[in-house]
């Protein structure tokens, strides 16, 4: 069964490529996801996204080597670093974001107002919901 992130994620991938950035796949999304990897440590991206750090960087280096972020030197702390997005990156999270609101405009007409709203709540609590097997004996 198809879920509704795949056909978002799907949707997305082809407005980028119909952009031009077509050296990006679904796995770059655990990266570009919101709200995005600029001014953010490697580490975190990681942890958000339920991947190791190994993984994360090594997506980290595909989008680096392709132009769309550089990854710098904390001056605090050497042992850490920091994503920052290119101009390109900035580009991509502008078609990202254009695409989001596309179809959030689409299902607002869809579903109606109301209940577009109320899926939308819905989705931003579910969101801070814990849902693993730990959560349910807390």
């Amino acid at each position: 069964m198809r879920m509704p992130v795949d056909a978002v994620y799907q949707r997305m991938l082809a407005d980028l490529h119909a952009a031009g950035f077509t050296d990006l796949v679904v796995a770059h999304f655990a990266v570009l996801r919101y709200p995005g990897p600029d001014g953010r440590r490697p580490s975190d991206l990681a942890a958000e996204a339920g991947m190791s750090r190994q993984a994360m960087n090594y997506l980290l280096g595909q989008l680096e080597h392709a132009g769309y972020l550089v990854r710098e030197n904390d001056p605090d702390d050497r042992r850490s670093r920091w994503v920052r997005l290119t101009k390109r990156g900035q580009a991509v999270e502008r078609t990202i974001r254009a695409t989001v609101a596309e179809i959030e405009t689409e299902l607002q007409v869809q579903l109606g107002s109301d209940r577009f709203t109320q899926l939308r709540d819905l989705l931003v609590q579910l969101n801070t919901c814990r849902i693993d097997r730990g959560a349910a004996r807390s």
